[in-house]
């Protein structure tokens, strides 16, 4: 019975149907699985070419950040990571002292606020916070400039501008349009009123949201951790309620296009300056092509600028050397060129609106007047072979990432160090390990030529303060004040520069020998100074030197 049931299922016959009934599945299958992969294919190219679905409409007062996040939701939440995994306020939280870590570094600044209190920096999300609590605020004078870059402040200079060109200035005519114009005319007149005034019209400023009033981030608490502005208790007027925002989307995205653009007056004047001078830039072609036309309109990097050069100039918008006291409106030193003797010369050149000598401080211990470096970041990456390279900021700290179809890049702006793979590996084919031992090596060895460059200013300012403390007199000590003034200018630079010294080591390196250089030079006429005439050396026995061919006679 068995034997004949076996034969009837497994007969020619019922193969025949197993086998078209096999053939069909695998047919329905088959055309499943291609009907999935095309629709698949075709969400992904639409994504691709619409990365992100409009939800809210933004608008030239768009500071608040919130909003742009419900388009661009990757984006906004890269730009929260900048706190970390969460935001750290209060005292106990503040990043290391450097003056502590490096404490000749409470010499070069002495007389300075920076003297007083200097952190190692956080992330952008920190960057209006700890401005707002650091004591240089909270203990000294500070101008209003300084929230060109900590704040976003491109609407409050709008409206400021407006108002004094004697223009509409209500919400209304700020959404409107960015008009570059009232922004210029806004800075200056801000430029050279006081941090804490600054920042109470910053807080007043629309910003897009104002049917609420809770930052991203928290604020910092007003006056610092004791409820001071340059050493005074905060005045009863200065508001309690409003929001200031650090960087944010809109300073360096179109609210409409969500292009990249360049925002800050600084960088707009700056780069025009290195534009309609000589030195030269290899790495923003831009320029010599502007150089090379009619130019019948001054350089705008918002018109002239390619996109690549862009990812590097929203980011050296505030990356930068700059003065932002209250003597004058905020400078970046460029007109000579990105180099730092280009930028000293600059300086050098300068006066303030009263005809006076330019300087930033009168060292506190010998009575020098010197300049105080800022981050020079673009400068110094400016002089390195990425830049050479056609590298740009965003390529190494922003990296692009896949999110679905879409290429994007990442706002968690921070070191590459933290993503060598996304950051360094699409260029440098060697191991994670490797890459970051040579960024190590040339790190340390920079960090070591800085200390020797530190310890060289200390001598020089003890033999200062002791040819001083000798008698010598102000008119002698000029030519010595030239040299430690630009010795400092050199480790200042340096020191001040984030990236210790890797966008550019060779440049770092060679800065920091100028540095060490000119601080033995002022230390040796200091020394001097304070000895006795030197005792006549014409009678010291002498040995000829050995070697070499006497000429005949």
């Amino acid at each position: 019975m068995y034997v004949d049931l076996f034969r009837k299922l497994y007969s020619p016959r019922q193969g025949g149907v197993r086998m078209l009934l096999l053939t069909f599945l695998a047919a329905a299958i088959g055309t499943a699985l291609v009907a999935w992969v095309l629709i698949t294919m075709l969400a992904r190219k639409q994504e691709a070419r619409d990365p992100y679905v409009r939800v809210v409409d933004l608008n030239e007062i768009s500071v608040d950040p919130e909003p742009w996040g419900r388009n661009w939701p990757h984006q906004f939440d890269g730009w929260k990571s900048t706190a970390g995994d969460k935001f750290y306020g209060g005292s106990s939280a503040m990043p290391q002292s450097k003056l502590e870590k490096q404490p000749w570094l409470k010499r070069l600044y002495a007389g300075y606020a920076f003297s007083i209190d200097y952190r190692e920096a956080r992330g952008h999300a920190y960057m209006l916070y700890d401005q707002g609590v650091t004591e240089r605020v909270t203990k000294k004078p500070q101008a209003g400039a300084c929230l060109h870059c900590h704040g976003s402040t491109s609407v409050l200079y709008r409206k400021v501008g407006l108002e004094a060109l004697d223009k509409d200035s209500s919400d209304e005519a700020l959404s409107a349009g960015f008009n570059m114009e009232a922004v210029q005319k806004g800075f200056e007149q801000l430029s050279t009123k006081s941090y804490e005034e600054v920042l109470a019209m910053l807080k007043q400023t629309p910003d897009g949201t104002p049917e609420e009033n809770k930052p991203v981030f928290p604020q910092a608490p007003v006056g610092g951790f004791e409820g001071e502005f340059a050493g005074k208790p905060v005045p009863e007027d200065h508001p309690e309620i409003g929001e200031a925002h650090p960087v944010t989307c809109i300073d360096c995205h179109d609210p409409k296009t969500m292009e990249i653009r360049v925002t800050r007056p600084g960088f707009i004047n700056g780069i025009r300056d290195l534009a309609e001078g000589d030195a030269p830039a290899p790495h923003l072609p831009s320029i010599d092509k502007w150089r090379n036309g009619n130019r019948d309109v001054p350089y705008d990097p918002n018109v002239h600028a390619s996109r690549q050069e862009m990812r590097s100039f929203v980011c050296g918008q505030c990356h930068v050397e700059y003065y932002c006291a209250n003597k004058m409106t905020l400078t970046f030193p460029w007109k000579n060129g990105l180099r730092m003797e280009d930028e000293e010369r600059t300086w050098e050149e300068t006066t303030f609106p009263d005809g006076s000598e330019f300087f930033d401080y009168v060292h506190g211990e010998t009575g020098a007047k010197t300049y105080k470096v800022q981050h020079p970041e673009f400068e110094l990456w400016s002089q390195g072979i990425h830049a050479r390279s056609g590298v740009s900021c965003a390529d190494c700290h922003m990296p692009y990432q896949r999110v679905g179809a879409a290429k994007l890049s990442s706002h968690n702006v921070r070191s590459p160090l933290l993503n060598i793979n996304a950051s360094c590996q699409n260029c440098h084919h060697q191991s994670e390990a490797e890459l970051a031992g040579r960024i190590e090596t040339i790190q340390e060895r920079n960090q070591a030529l800085l200390e020797r460059a530190g310890a060289a200013m200390t001598e020089m300012v003890d033999a200062i303060k002791e040819a001083k403390a000798a008698g010598a007199d102000e008119e002698s000590l000029k030519d010595v004040y030239v040299l430690q003034r630009k010795a400092m200018w050199r480790l200042d630079y340096i020191s001040s520069e984030n990236s210790r010294g890797f966008h550019a080591d060779q440049e770092a390196a060679r800065i920091l020998g100028e540095s060490i250089d000119y601080s033995r030079q002022a230390q040796a006429a200091a020394l001097r100074l304070r000895a006795p005439e030197a005792p006549s050396t014409e009678d010291l026995p002498v040995e000829e030197v050995q070697g070499v061919t006497k000429p005949k006679s």
